[in-house]
């Protein structure tokens, strides 16, 4: 057993409690993560607010980074001290998963927020009675260590600081592999960002790379616009003081444009979207929920064009996650700059600062020893 100290969420709305947990040895697919950092995603905030009803206690955390500190006894591509990026998880035998579509894995929720492995066991136990949950995202890093699954284990290249690289693992690959993997955004075309947050900046940088002409961000955040601009933004819309979005981008692009992404999950931005979309364009989402109320009358999308729901970008993350790697060395896309760094210790700090949108990205940083 493997001793760590974890951040754990007891109850709806609670803050994060630190816990002194064990880890089991990792099984003969698995494999035992030293964390070096770990983003917090709003996936995380969702779950803690039970919007999407995970089962508490449990010790979230989906974006981590780390070092191997064992291996289990079938994992060949994988050694100790090799310095990995964790991602989402998947059960690896269904169609989605044979056909590289893994995000759409026909056990998602199992795999990524029942808060136990695929066959309903949990590998980590508190020092009290009351069962703690894990295995969150196939890792749950919120915790000195993490016992990951070699699937969704990562490794990477060890001449990029680990602390920055845990966001590939979700946010930032959802947003690039939206533009890049899932509506396959072509040279020349034009695309509208709605929500420049972490994924949808994430977005802005990927649409860059994919040299689409027009390129507009839409917030109402003027510092965030601003670094959209920076970033790879042609445009840039304030939606602000209830302003017409639909009709601000039809100035910019006449016919509408060809490629919205959603990354706000919020309703009116869908039917803004809709509105600014060209005959056979193609909105993506990465945010809409049950809770949302985002709803379109199909009468809206008679001149060809179509609705995808995104999950991860439809990335491959062992593909995906070297590849933005790549693009960062070239200065390509400077996902540093949407990093804020804080203390494990200080989570409750992170997830406020997140919330009231003080950062884009925070960061949680271990001071955990090798062993």
């Amino acid at each position: 057993m493997k001793q760590a100290r974890a951040a754990v969420i007891e109850q709806r709305d609670g803050p994060f409690v630190m816990h002194d947990v064990a880890l089991e040895a990792p099984r003969p697919d698995e494999v035992l993560i030293r964390m070096v950092a770990t983003g917090i995603c709003a996936t995380d905030a969702h779950v803690r607010g039970q919007l999407l009803p995970a089962p508490l206690p449990a010790i979230l955390g989906h974006e981590g980074a780390g070092v191997v500190e064992s291996v289990g006894s079938s994992v060949t591509h994988l050694t100790p001290g090799d310095p990995v990026v964790l991602s989402y998880h998947s059960c690896g035998q269904c169609k989605p998963c044979h056909t590289a579509h893994a995000a759409y894995c026909d056990k998602v929720w199992e795999a990524n927020f029942a808060g136990a492995r695929l066959d309903g066991s949990i590998g980590v136990t508190g020092q009290g009675p009351e069962k703690i949950h894990a295995h969150f995202f196939g890792q749950s890093s919120f915790a000195t260590y993490a016992l990951a699954h070699q699937r969704n284990a990562v490794k990477v290249t060890a001449d990029v600081p680990l602390e920055i690289l845990g966001p590939l693992g979700c946010g930032l690959q959802t947003g690039a592999g939206a533009i890049l993997k899932a509506m396959k955004v072509p040279v020349g075309a034009s695309l509208a960002v709605f929500g420049v947050g972490a994924v949808g900046l994430a977005a802005i940088m990927a649409a860059r790379v994919a040299s689409a002409a027009t390129i507009i961000a839409i917030d109402v955040n003027p510092e965030r616009l601003e670094l959209a601009g920076e970033l790879g933004a042609t445009h840039v819309v304030n939606a602000g003081g209830g302003a017409d979005v639909a009709a601000m981008i039809r100035d910019i692009e006449r016919r509408g444009v060809e490629f919205v992404l959603d990354t706000s999950g919020r309703s009116t931005n869908l039917d803004a979207g809709i509105a600014a979309l060209a005959p056979m364009g193609h909105f993506g989402f990465v945010a809409f929920g049950e809770h949302s109320g985002a709803v379109v009358d199909a009468s809206r999308l008679t001149v060809g064009q179509t609705l995808q729901g995104i999950i991860q970008g439809d990335a491959v993350s062992a593909l995906m996650i070297p590849e933005l790697i790549e693009l960062y060395r070239s200065g390509r896309c400077p996902f540093d700059r949407l990093i804020t760094f804080y203390d494990f210790a200080d989570i409750n700090e992170a997830f406020e600062d997140v919330a009231k949108g003080r950062v884009l990205k925070a960061v949680l940083r271990f001071d955990t020893p090798a062993a």
